[in-house]
């Protein structure tokens, strides 16, 4: 997946603000209109490496939604993509290729980042002091890499868009400046379809109002140092989506993210995304507009699927990067799996949640605590030398934090947990990696349940809780499963193999029937990353777990009697004939 010109990308990228003026012959965004010398389209594109693999805002996972007085009664669940989730989802991209990924920021809302001192501290952190207000992109240029801390760092979290929802143009434009010089982009989000942005009035529910959305992209176009780009979900034909493209385009957004699913699909109802609708964006669009696809990617492969299918310049994983943060990665060669990766015998295989886990806690310590992690043993691998009974760190792996080991205060940890965002997330953050491993060991679900924000001795027995069960699971499976050959890659270039795990599927597949041959196709043992695949809505109803809304009971009801009628008709006719 690696860009051709992600060389260009490491170390001192050229910055979007490359004294070029682009023309990408978008209507509506001719030479001069942006600001001068900043870069637009697909020329801004290339700029950061035409990244094709983009790690998503996690919109409808934003921490803001936990703490903002204007969103009181979220569920405590929802997580952000931090700045340590958006690390470790690198780590796994060979070096050279990391910079190829793209990354977006969790949604902050405009008005609060504009006027919160607060609000802006504990969520975005590019600098070791508060971000300066008013600010000044020379001084910021300017200063030593020693002041450059987490969000934006160019060493570890480039390319990196900040993305905002809002519903005013001054709003937006005062909170974009902020964030500048720290990203490659500032993106509004457009596609947030939940009730608190309908109450807010912004994302999703921005659809009626075209002239605000303009007024908003048109702004942070001709005054911001850096481009604007825009996430919007697909209307309810393909024709009105393709007006509501151009909309955007022509306002100033020098890409667009199209989230292949309607407003009303979410929860329950979310249902399937329809790359046929970004495909006809493709093909009726300029060639030269950038257009990334949202939407449908479970596993590795789907991104060279939806690549294909869409036409799309990048592909977008949301929930899937939540539930399983290596799905940018190739899986190793037959036979070169190492201790993190593991393939069955039937060659389905993924990474280890403990590998993941334990990654994870290390960037934690390296990058949100600023010191060394402790020092870790390898992990246990079938036909490892037995350990001696009662070994110590099998003794300190019990359901609960060790009490000896909190050497935390509470003001500390505290302190910590308003200050570092990427402390915040991690227990949310830790519930969606090890879904399927909890349900299995309650004992890993209650520790977790138990950490507090900071304690990371405590995220430090749930890791040791966790490589525990993994090194269970592994022997039980080597002795269900002792007397099967294990896998070997097939030579014939004639078999199409899953790019995720190396197995070769039985079939064509139909996931508009049943998730259960999605199912079928992503499930893999509890101790290795994996999709959460959601019921399908019709599965959805039969099962009792989504209802009609009135709204929909009373056209449902309409169609029934109008057919009727016809029926009717139809048979009065052919009586008279």
């Amino acid at each position: 997946m690696a860009s051709e010109t992600s060389s260009e990308m490491q170390g001192e990228r050229a910055p979007a603000t490359t004294p070029t003026v682009s023309s990408n012959g978008h209507a509506g965004a001719p030479d001069g209109v942006g600001k001068k010398g900043k870069l637009h389209g697909r020329a801004f594109y290339e700029s950061i490496g035409s990244p094709k693999i983009v790690l998503a805002p996690m919109v409808e996972q934003s921490e803001f939604v936990r703490i903002s007085p204007l969103h009181r009664g979220a569920p405590a669940w929802l997580t952000v993509c931090s700045q340590a989730w958006r690390v470790l989802t690198r780590s796994f991209l060979p070096p050279s290729e990391q910079a190829s990924l793209l990354a977006y920021t969790p949604m902050f809302h405009s008005k609060m980042f504009a006027e919160m001192p607060k609000y802006r501290d504990s969520h975005f952190q590019p600098l070791t002091t508060a971000i300066p207000s008013p600010v000044d992109p020379y001084h910021i240029s300017q200063l030593p890499e020693s002041d450059r801390h987490l969000d934006g760092n160019p060493k570890h979290d480039r390319p990196l868009f900040v993305q905002f929802c809002s519903n005013d143009p001054s709003d937006l434009f005062k909170a974009a400046q902020h964030v500048a010089p720290f990203c490659d982009a500032v993106d509004l989000n457009l596609g947030c379809p939940q009730g608190i942005a309908k109450r807010g009035n912004y994302g999703a529910f921005l659809q009626e109002d075209w002239g605000l959305i303009a007024s908003m992209i048109g702004r942070l176009h001709k005054e911001l140092d850096v481009p604007v780009t825009a996430k919007m979900r697909i209307l309810e034909t393909k024709e009105k989506t393709l007006e509501y493209a151009k909309t955007i385009l022509e306002a100033g957004a020098s890409i667009i993210t199209v989230h292949g699913r309607r407003r009303e699909q979410k929860g329950h109802n979310t249902g399937l995304a329809e790359w046929s609708v970004i495909r006809y964006l493709r093909q009726n669009l300029p060639n030269d507009t950038v257009i990334f696809a949202n939407g449908n990617i479970l596993q590795h492969e789907d991104i060279g699927k939806c690549l294909h299918e869409t036409g799309a310049d990048g592909v977008m994983s949301a929930e899937g990067n939540l539930y399983d943060p290596t799905i940018f990665a190739e899986p190793p060669p037959v036979g070169e799996e190492g201790r993190e990766y593991w393939r069955g015998r039937d060659g389905k295989g993924g990474f280890r949640m403990d590998a993941v886990m334990r990654r994870y806690m290390d960037i934690i310590h390296k990058y949100a605590l600023g010191q060394e992690p402790p020092e870790r043993k390898p992990l246990f691998l079938p036909g490892d030398p037995e350990e001696p009974v009662g070994a110590p760190d099998e003794e300190e792996a019990d359901d609960g934090p060790a009490k000896k080991k909190m050497k935390q205060s509470k003001a500390d940890r505290k302190q910590l947990q308003i200050k570092n965002p990427n402390l915040s997330a991690m227990q949310a953050h830790l519930f969606h990696l090890l879904r399927p491993l909890v349900s299995q060991h309650h004992n890993v679900r209650d520790a977790l349940a138990g950490c507090r924000v900071a304690n990371i001795d405590a995220f430090e027995n749930v890791l040791k809780l966790v490589e525990a069960a993994v090194k269970e699971g592994l022997i039980e499976y080597e002795k269900e499963h002792a007397n099967e050959p294990s896998y070997t890659a097939p030579e014939s270039d004639d078999v199409v193999q899953n790019g995720t795990n190396g197995h070769i599927e039985d079939g064509p597949i139909d996931p508009y029937e049943s998730s259960l041959a999605t199912v079928a196709r992503c499930k893999r043992p509890w101790w290795v990353c994996q999709p959460y695949v959601r019921p399908l809505p019709k599965e959805a109803f039969e099962k009792g777990s989504m209802q009609l809304s009135k709204k929909e009971k009373m056209r449902l009801e309409q169609e029934k009697l109008e057919s009727k009628s016809e029926d009717v008709e139809q048979k009065e006719t052919a009586v008279v004939g």
